[in-house]
């Protein structure tokens, strides 16, 4: 058994070369985009793929003969408490073993002109593997990157809106359970709805692509039917700047900033509620929200002098209903929020504004919005938000969270988890195959669950670890070969874990049917065979 007073560091064998794929390299650095997911506001997408039409249907045995691939060794190693040598951290080139800027799919990967249907996946699954079902949507896309929206868990039913689509997939079987088609694209959506399962989405004001189409038309939607609400425009003052617009929701309340201004309204009827103001004498100004069942953050950028290193950023907790300040807490000079770990208790990622891909930290706050904590997780190797940096929407902080006294990282090669309270490093493991590791959630308060994606013919896998190291996990869903090349299309993705089932998205999918002949899985769900 390894023993956690060990450095928590151990590296593991050299990576040889994969004979025709670029990116792999024989001392195992890390490969991909070259950029972080979030230098934009939203992911850099994988190499567009097919979206017009279906291929020529192929049959099921030959079409799932092409993705069975043997497993091979995991190559987890453990780290201990205290670490003597420690990595510099460096800047993340984005997910690993990514399809090629040529737009061939990297080694291993075949070309996949048809996704089969959840029944062909099944009579392909072999024992002891989940069952699954992969659900498609034949929908014609624009020939560009079409953002994949957040990812709502509503009843039975995940939900989730693409172009001009909001689709719910019920969770047991994939079955499409209901669709709303807009008059436009969606173009931005909170990250949870109300208690009751209610969401606004927002939508361009026409219903070209062509730039200067305002984000600025409000949708509610009642996502465990399906049905459309109310309709309102953005049309308070600012509204000719809402390109970029953010939104959350607190209960029954949306917030929405946009161009320095931030207002909030009512769920059940769209009226306005109130404008968060500005603060020290304009000084401060919203930039972005975040919300939950009965929370709203605020986060502001205080632009006190020209040089950008000498202002700081702010985040304020408001009741929602009111707008009332309930406490505020300043950053330090020259840093600002970068994203939300978690809402209870509120911690976030602070990123130097000098330096906002490599110099981060991670605070933790008390209930009352005091500092309790700062620490470095860069020590470990840690990126900020697993490698998405700072940058678009503050909610979510992609590859991190917090459960049962945990705050749990992840990110390429490595998961690891520190304590809420006092941001202590407790144990971590890595992964020397380049693979991106999710920490789903924490098992009995020292355990973490923990999603370890597919690589590019091999499929993930879903297995507990604690602080007894590598060697002592236990897998307790093992993903079918099956489906692996669509699992590994959805890399760096959307993820929830709901009652034993995990679902997987793609953050963006292509409408260009001219670039290569594969086709991409609209989501993908894996739960233990009974």
């Amino acid at each position: 058994m390894p023993d956690p007073q060990q450095p928590w560091y151990t590296p593991g064998p050299p990576q040889q070369p994969v004979p025709g794929n670029p990116y792999a390299s024989g001392d195992g650095a890390q490969q991909g985009f070259g950029t972080p997911l979030f230098g934009p506001p939203t992911p850099p997408p994988p190499t567009p793929r097919r979206r017009f039409g279906r291929g020529p249907v192929v049959a099921a045995v030959v079409a799932l003969v092409l993705v069975i691939v043997a497993g091979g060794v995991y190559g987890l190693t453990d780290w201990g408490r205290d670490d003597p040598t420690k990595p510099v951290a460096k800047k993340s080139p984005g997910p690993s073993g990514s399809a090629s800027p040529s737009g061939t799919p990297a080694a291993g990967a075949p070309k996949l002109s048809h996704i089969p249907t959840t029944k062909e996946v099944a009579a392909a699954r072999k024992p002891g593997e989940a069952s699954a079902w992969i659900a498609d949507d034949t929908t014609d896309l624009p020939k560009q990157s079409n953002k994949v929206h957040d990812l709502w868990i509503v009843g039975d039913t995940a939900v989730q809106a693409l172009y001009r689509k909001v689709t719910a997939y019920r969770l047991s079987d994939g079955a499409e359970v209901w669709s709303v088609t807009l008059p436009s694209a969606v173009c931005e959506t909170p990250a949870n709805p109300t208690p009751d399962g209610k969401v606004v989405v927002f939508r361009h004001e026409r219903p070209d692509n062509e730039r200067g189409n305002l984000c600025n038309q409000m949708q509610m939607i009642d996502l465990k039917t399906g049905k459309q609400g109310w309709h309102k425009k953005l049309d308070e003052p600012g509204d000719d700047s809402t390109f970029i617009v953010y939104s959350a929701i607190s209960g029954d309340v949306l917030s929405v900033a946009r161009g320095m201004v931030a207002i909030t309204y009512r769920m059940s009827d769209g009226s306005k509620l109130y404008e968060i103001p500005r603060e020290n004498k304009g000084k401060c100004v919203p930039d972005d929200v975040a919300g939950g069942a009965s929370r709203l953050l605020v986060s502001s950028e205080c632009m006190v002098a020209v040089e950008r290193g000498k202002n700081y950023g702010q985040v304020r907790e408001l009741d929602p209903r009111t707008g009332k300040v309930l406490w505020r807490y300043r950053m330090k000079t020259g840093w600002r929020f970068g994203g939300l770990i978690s809402m209870d208790p509120v911690v976030f990622t602070i990123y130097n504004d000098k330096d906002i891909v490599s110099d981060w930290r991670i605070t933790v706050l008390d209930p009352k919005g005091k500092h309790r904590v700062t620490f470095d997780a860069r020590d470990k190797g840690f990126e900020q938000c697993a490698g998405t940096g700072a940058g678009g929407d503050i909610q979510p902080c992609w590859g991190a969270s917090v459960d049962k006294g945990l705050i749990m990282l992840g990110g390429q090669n490595q998961a690891g988890a520190y304590d809420v309270k006092t941001g202590k490093f407790l144990w971590g493991i890595k992964d020397n195959r380049l693979r991106t590791l999710y920490a789903l959630r924490a098992e009995g308060g020292t355990s973490m669950r923990i999603y370890e994606a597919a690589g590019p013919s091999t499929p993930g896998r879903t297995f507990l670890m604690g602080p007894r190291g590598a060697g002592t996990e236990t897998e307790v869903v093992k993903h079918p070969a099956a489906t692996a090349p669509w699992e590994y299309e959805m890399f760096s993705g959307h993820t929830a874990y709901v009652d034993g089932r995990l679902v997987l998205t793609p953050t963006s999918v292509s409408g260009d049917e001219n670039h290569k002949p594969v086709r991409e899985a609209r989501m993908l769900s894996f739960a233990a065979s009974p």
